[in-house]
């Protein structure tokens, strides 16, 4: 009779979850598995042959002065990135769960960037700082600096990503009871009282999401970087993501880049289990 539970389980499974198992072993396991093989080889990605060469690539890594700028510039991109998005995706979640006319409109509107991939979205934003933004306000294109391209990438990933976050904030505000929000008021708190004081801290898990969301996408940016400065000028915007590219399809050095993508993996992985660590001991229940 347990036999046949197992069985049956195991039927159900494989016709249920087989097949997104099968996929996810295909496109995430056996990718992640072969690229942690090929940090220990010296491939070009062109040779038949994979000279092993064990760790001389973590070394390598460690040495690379462009990689660690990369990471330096994805790290301070990542902090005002996640800072801004988050504020305003919780500014438009408090503007849209007021009762306002046409706020459902509004919710779908400011979703619609998080829609475009991320390739057209950077062309798109291109053309409006070379062409839009020069013939209105300046002479010369933000893009053209170092400091501009870095601003064009915060501005473009903050209104990419915003409204998408809106949405968990959203869900946030209408899981708060209102009869928490009215006892508050009885007890002689302000608006402003009660959004700090009783409101938020009940949305400690949508925080906790946002900034997770935020910091994984941003550690990993590439298509924008790609599409909206690819690098320039001078270098000065590559990003993380971009030089582990660069490196293993540009200058053809599959092992370094492979390693240098697994540290990246790494970074983005701490800094991402901390936060979600750190944010869910205060989280508190209505």
């Amino acid at each position: 009779m347990k036999q046949n539970k197992l069985s049956y389980k195991i039927e159900q499974y494989l016709m249920f979850a087989g097949p997104g198992t099968v996929l996810f072993l295909a496109v995430v396991i056996v990718p992640f598995i072969y690229g942690l093989y090929l940090t220990l080889t010296s491939w070009d990605g062109v040779s038949a042959t994979k000279p092993f060469v064990g760790f001389a690539n973590f070394a390598a890594a460690f040495q690379d002065a462009d990689y660690w700028h990369a990471m330096g510039r994805t790290v301070i991109y990542s902090v005002f990135a996640v800072v801004l998005i988050n504020v305003v995706a919780f500014a438009l979640a408090y503007l849209v769960t007021q009762g306002i006319k046409g706020q459902n409109f509004f919710r779908s509107g400011f979703f619609v960037p998080n829609l475009i991939g991320g390739i057209v979205l950077g062309y798109v934003w291109k053309f409006v700082f070379n062409r839009a933004f020069v013939a209105i306000f300046s002479s010369t294109s933000l893009l053209s600096t170092t400091n501009g391209a870095m601003f064009c990438l915060i501005l473009v990933s903050v209104w990419q990503y915003a409204g998408y976050m809106m949405l968990i904030y959203v869900a946030g505000f209408m899981s708060v009871s209102k009869d928490v929000q009215e006892a508050a008021k009885i007890d002689g708190c302000t608006s402003s009282q009660a959004m700090m004081n009783v409101t938020i801290p009940l949305m400690r898990s949508s925080f906790v999401q946002c900034i997770f969301l935020s910091i994984t996408r941003c550690f990993v940016v590439y298509d924008v970087n790609l599409s909206l400065t690819n690098g320039e000028p001078f270098g000065s915007s590559v990003m993380a993501a971009m030089q582990v590219y660069n490196q293993a399809f540009t200058y053809k050095n599959y092992g370094l880049g492979q390693a240098e993508a697994l540290i990246l993996f790494v970074v983005c992985a701490i800094v991402g289990v901390t936060q979600v660590m750190v944010g869910k001991r205060g989280e508190v229940e209505a």
